[in-house]
C-alpha cells in the first residue's frame, strides 16, 4: 500500500454543519487518528445512525454506512463479527444512541464485540430543531423547548459502566488533539470501546458546555478507563478472543484508574 496522507481520510464532500458545531471537531480527530494509525481506508468502516452525527462517514475516505436511528451498533457489530479484520467506528448522537438506541446500547456491552462507539452528546435532537435528549438535565432549557425539562438525564457513563463496555472515556469536541489521542487508544483497544465526547450545539444549546465543560475536560489528565469484569463462561471452555468467536474482545478487562471520566461532575453529569 502506497504511504498514505492525511487528506487521504477526507471525502471530496464537504461538510454542511452549523458553524461552530462540536461535529467539527470529532470529525477532524476522527481522520488524525485513523492517519496516525495507518490504517487501510479500504479495511476500515464508519457506521452512523440518524441525526447531525449520521453525516460523518459521509465526510471520511472509508466505507460507510448510513444506517436507521437507533440500529447502528447492531449493523456495526454485525460488519466486525462478519469481517473479523476490519476496523470498525460506529458514531451516533445522545439521542440515537441512548434514546431510540438505548435498547441496542446495552446489549452491546454483553456482546464485548472488538470496536469502538463514539456517542456525540450535545443534549439535544439538533436535526429536528433541539427537542431535550436523554442527557439533557432537569429544570434545563433549550432555545426551542417552552418550558424547563421535566425529566432528569442520563448518565451515558454509568451506563455503559453497567453494561459491560470493556473502555470507557470521555471527552470534548473542541479539544482536537486530545480527543484524537482518545479515538486512537479506543480503536486499538481488544474489546467493546465506548467514548463519550460532550460538544456544543450552536443552535440549540450552545450554554450547555461553553465555558462550563471546557476547562474540565481540556485539563483532564489519563487516558480511558478500562472497568475490570468477570470472565464470561463459553460452551467448551471458549473465550471470546478465540476461533469460535472472531471479532470479540477479551472476556477480562485490566483495571486502569486514569479514566477521563471527570468523576467530580458525575453526580450532575
Amino acid at each position: 500500500m502506497l504511504e498514505l496522507k492525511l487528506a487521504d481520510y477526507k471525502a471530496e464532500k464537504q461538510p454542511d454543519w452549523c458553524p461552530g458545531c462540536g461535529d467539527y471537531g470529532i470529525l477532524s480527530a476522527l481522520q488524525m487518528a485513523l492517519f496516525e494509525l495507518k490504517r487501510d481506508p479500504s479495511q476500515t468502516a464508519v457506521f452512523s445512525g440518524i441525526g447531525c452525527s449520521a453525516k460523518t462517514p459521509h465526510y471520511l475516505n472509508v466505507y460507510g454506512v448510513h444506517t436507521l436511528h437507533g440500529r447502528v451498533l447492531p449493523v456495526a457489530q454485525g460488519a466486525k463479527l462478519a469481517n473479523p479484520h476490519l476496523t470498525v467506528v460506529a458514531v451516533g448522537g445522545d439521542g440515537d444512541g441512548l434514546g431510540i438506541g438505548a435498547g441496542h446500547f446495552v446489549a452491546a456491552g454483553r456482546r464485548n464485540v472488538d470496536m469502538l462507539y463514539i456517542l456525540y452528546d450535545n443534549e439535544v435532537y439538533g436535526l429536528t430543531k433541539g427537542q431535550a435528549g436523554p442527557t439533557l438535565g432537569l429544570g434545563e432549557k433549550t432555545k426551542s423547548l417552552p418550558k424547563p425539562n421535566p425529566q432528569s438525564r442520563l448518565n451515558p457513563l454509568l451506563l455503559a459502566f453497567a453494561a459491560g463496555y470493556t473502555w470507557i472515556a470521555r471527552g470534548y469536541a473542541y479539544d482536537v488533539k486530545g480527543l484524537k489521542e482518545l479515538i486512537k487508544e479506543g480503536i486499538e483497544h481488544r474489546g467493546l470501546a465506548f467514548l463519550h465526547v460532550l460538544q456544543p450545539c450552536p443552535t440549540y444549546n450552545d450554554p450547555a458546555h461553553q465555558g462550563v465543560v471546557r476547562p474540565q475536560a481540556l485539563q483532564a489528565p489519563g487516558r480511558g478507563l478500562r472497568p475490570p469484569c468477570p470472565r464470561r463462561a463459553f460452551p467448551g471452555g471458549a473465550g471470546p478472543q478465540d476461533d469460535a468467536f472472531p471479532g470479540k474482545g477479551p472476556g477480562v478487562g485490566g483495571a486502569d484508574p486514569r479514566g477521563r471520566l471527570l468523576e467530580g461532575r458525575a453526580a450532575h453529569l
